[in-house]
């Protein structure tokens, strides 16, 4: 409960004040006008980059960040300055729950699509976490990322890196995130898998058919 207590303050005049002829009222000097501190210079926004993907099912407009994760936004770049990527596939989709999971998509292992591996840049180091939307590349053990990537539904900090945790605890290296298209982001999510393709833990989650990717292309 806020308990609010005035103070008043009483004007006490002396009887020998009263005898005086004359009074001379005390000389009151204003406050100095308070001047607000200089507002703080706005800090420049990371340079980014503007990469479209059309699919079969629709249009997927991605921002990457080419100033904070600068080797894995040039990696993908280059897929698509290269056109290594058109004609190819959303070909996974791991659907967790509604609007929750990630689906993925590139080369999907073909050696005539994939440029070398790069370094692998962690979360903790670029500042770009796995939002809504997120794209990030898929890898196997640090430093072994190529073209697989994927496209995050709904928050994941799972996936960022944390070195708390034990063992292999660099998460996955986001550049990136969806501007327009979740909407077709969703469709794939919820595209038909097969019960039986895939191996090991990709069992059971690819999409059938895949999502064929027309183009990816950086805007101007």
């Amino acid at each position: 409960m806020m308990i609010r207590r005035t103070l008043l303050a009483a004007l006490l005049i002396p009887a020998a004040a009263l005898a005086q002829t004359t009074t001379t009222p005390p000389t009151t000097t204003p406050p100095a006008p308070t001047a607000n501190p200089p507002a703080a210079p706005e800090q420049p926004r990371p340079a980014t980059a503007r990469v479209a993907i059309e699919t079969s099912l629709g249009r997927i407009v991605l921002e990457v960040e080419t100033q904070r994760a600068p080797i894995t936004t040039r990696n993908f770049l280059r897929y698509a300055s290269e056109k290594r990527l058109d004609g190819a596939y959303f070909y996974r989709s791991v659907k967790v729950a509604d609007k929750f999971g990630f689906i993925q998509f590139g080369a999907d292992g073909d050696p005539k699509r994939s440029l070398p591996p790069i370094a692998h840049e962690p979360t903790t180091k670029t500042g770009v976490k796995h939002v809504d939307g997120a794209i990030s590349t898929a890898r196997l053990a640090p430093g072994t990322a190529r073209g697989e990537f994927t496209i995050s539904v709904g928050a994941q900090p799972s996936l960022d890196a944390d070195p708390t945790r034990s063992g292999d605890n660099l998460g996955y290296a986001a550049f990136g995130r969806v501007v327009e298209g979740m909407d077709v982001v969703w469709k794939i999510l919820d595209a038909p898998t097969s019960p039986t393709k895939g191996e090991g833990v990709m069992k059971g989650s690819m999409l059938e058919p895949r999502v064929r990717i027309v183009s990816v292309r950086r805007l101007p």
